[in-house]
């Protein structure tokens, strides 16, 4: 069959291959490449009965056949709207050794692609490398990292510093900015494996994780990340909902003055941006919208740069404030007990942890540069400066925090009114909060959304519950596809993550657990793993030891951080009830 003769299909679920005279098992492996946009659509068809790979021939497009074309397999990619077919060669003996028939059910990603790798290595090459589509630059990607980086972590800082004071919560915002460089700059390296400029490239941080360490690893890295981004939802819906009382209570407060008691319900907000989310993860791929980066580039960098202007006006005002040992320890007024001022500090680890906690997408930008010079060295310039500015951007509004309230310095810059005048910026800026923490929700719950829908759609091919769509023209014209369990799943999503925000609305708490739970693991561990294997790090030797004391070190932070958060939410929950003045 001719290439110009394939049927030009663009649903996205498994083709009907009955005109290709195969047999009716096939694996759809939807998106195999499409992280590198190099195709749109990829289908694989297995024949059960074979051993070796073939496919149809690129000439005269007749199956191959004999004793040593046990197994074939056909590569279907759409390439604008032309579907092409590519023969696959003969696997190599290390894949003939491999147990191919959990393949047919079950293929193993980085089996099929180098089987694809094999067949399409010139086109690949083109598509990736020679044709422009990828033309991140050094400051394209240092943009990403610093527009990545900087979020809603940034206004607990005044009180992370706050509890250690100005020696120690500067040195210790640094510590936490050296460590994350070092880190990335192994992440940078493992982008490609097995040699950082010449191997093969790997597009996510868990599919850089699989092929250092396996699969065994790349399952424990699966629930963590999975369980951050989850986490980050609370933890949004959190935030969002303090800067949405913070902007009535500030109208409030210029309207009756500041000693009125303006309450209103946390929990209420909440459920409002519950709603406002459960509509938009309706929306399909709404976290891969190209306004929305820019969006909330603007956004962070504006109620970032206003806060960091309003505590040097409030510092300016009446002279910095704060010690050089953050709480005083004691018994009189402002002094806190030994235990309660490790604890604050412990849970202050965890908040400035968690402004930094951004190591699993630096390889997805990574993955947007060009690959000459070599994405490694750009991506480790780019980290390089990105972390460096976002670090001096950190401890300035920190400080600038701190030298406006000292000691007592509020969980959160914006809504905990250490700010009422001028009322109108800081409601315009807890609005620039409010709007980039509704898109930046979708861009944590939607890699959940793709990875449940994407396993139960395996797992149940006939259900038409799950798989069934209903097309509903909506009033501007526009057709959406209505999926009863798409609709189902995503709303219990959010519903869950709204119900946890309202039990739990504890902003520094959640930000120093959330910290605790990604830091170690995802910032540290997995990195530093990987680069043991890469550069091949003898047990044993100098650098070994130092690898693991830099991770127990780590460790050792994560898991005070995480008692300490822990402790706090336990103490706040005995005092709090939902939906309460």
């Amino acid at each position: 069959m001719s290439e110009e003769t394939m049927p030009a299909s663009k649903n996205r679920a498994a083709m009907d291959i009955t005109h290709l005279g195969l047999p009716n098992r096939h694996v759809d492996v939807d998106g195999l490449l499409t992280a590198r946009n190099s195709v749109d659509f990829t289908t694989v068809f297995v024949d059960p009965k074979s051993q070796r790979a073939g496919g149809l021939d690129a000439h005269d497009r007749t199956p191959r056949t004999g004793e040593d074309a046990d197994m074939i397999i056909y590569v279907q990619i759409e390439i604008g709207n032309i579907f092409h077919q590519r023969r696959i060669p003969s696997i190599d003996q290390d894949h003939q050794q491999d147990n191919i028939s959990p393949l047919i059910e079950t293929p193993s990603f980085d089996f099929i692609l180098t089987l694809m790798r094999r067949g399409l290595r010139n086109h690949f090459r083109h598509r990736h490398d020679g044709d422009g589509r990828l033309t991140g630059t050094m400051w394209t990607a240092t943009a990403h990292v610093i527009t990545a980086v900087i979020g809603s972590g940034v206004l607990s800082l005044a009180w992370a510093i706050s509890q250690m004071g100005w020696i120690a919560g500067p040195l210790v915002l640094l510590a936490f900015g050296g460590i994350t460089y070092y880190t990335s700059v192994m992440l940078a390296d493992s982008y490609r494996f097995p040699h950082p400029e010449t191997g093969k490239r790997n597009p996510t941080y868990m599919a850089a994780v699989k092929a250092s360490l396996g699969s065994r690893e790349v399952k424990a890295c699966g629930i963590l990340q999975y369980m951050s981004l989850f986490g980050t939802c609370v933890g949004y819906t959190i935030t969002t909902s303090h800067s949405l009382e913070a902007i009535f209570r500030a109208g409030c407060y210029h309207a009756e003055g500041h000693d009125a008691e303006c309450k209103t319900s946390l929990s209420y907000y909440m459920l409002g941006f519950g709603a406002t989310e459960l509509i938009f993860s309706q929306i399909p791929n709404f976290d891969k919208m190209s306004w929305l980066s820019i969006v909330a580039a603007v956004m962070s960098i504006s109620y970032s740069g206003i806060g960091l202007g309003l505590g040097i006006a409030k510092a300016a005002e009446h002279g910095p404030r704060g010690t050089l040992g953050g709480l005083d320890i004691g018994r009189g007024p402002g002094e806190v007990a030994l235990i309660e001022k490790l604890l604050s500090v412990a849970n202050a680890l965890g908040n400035m942890a968690f402004a930094y906690s951004f190591s699993t997408i630096l390889i997805t930008i990574q993955d947007t540069l060009k690959s000459s010079p070599p994405e490694n060295k750009i991506m480790k310039k780019a980290t390089l400066i990105g972390i460096t500015t976002t670090t001096l951007f950190y401890i300035s509004v920190g400080c600038a925090g701190y030298a406006a309230f000292g000691n007592e310095a509020p969980g959160d810059l914006l809504t905990d009114f250490g700010f009422y005048e001028p009322w109108w910026l800081v409601d315009f800026a807890n609005a620039c909060l409010v709007v980039h923490l509704i898109g930046a929700y979708q861009v944590f719950a939607q890699p959940v959304f793709a990875f449940v829908e994407g396993w139960i759609t395996k797992r149940r091919p006939d259900s038409h519950f799950i798989h069934k769509n209903f097309d509903l023209v909506l009033p501007w014209g526009s057709t959406y596809h209505l999926n009863l369990f798409r609709l189902t799943w995503r709303s219990g999503y959010v519903a869950v993550t709204t119900l946890l925000a309202i039990l739990l609305p504890f902003f520094n708490a959640i930000m120093g657990l959330l910290g605790a739970i990604g830091f170690w693991p995802l910032t540290i561990y997995f990195p530093i793993q990987m680069y043991k294997k890469q550069a091949a790090i003898n047990f044993g030797s100098k650098k070994w030891y130092m690898l693991n004391a830099v991770s127990a070190i780590c460790l050792l932070v994560t898991l005070a951080a995480a008692v300490a958060s822990i402790q706090s939410i336990i103490q706040k929950s005995k005092e709090y009830k939902p939906f309460s003045s």
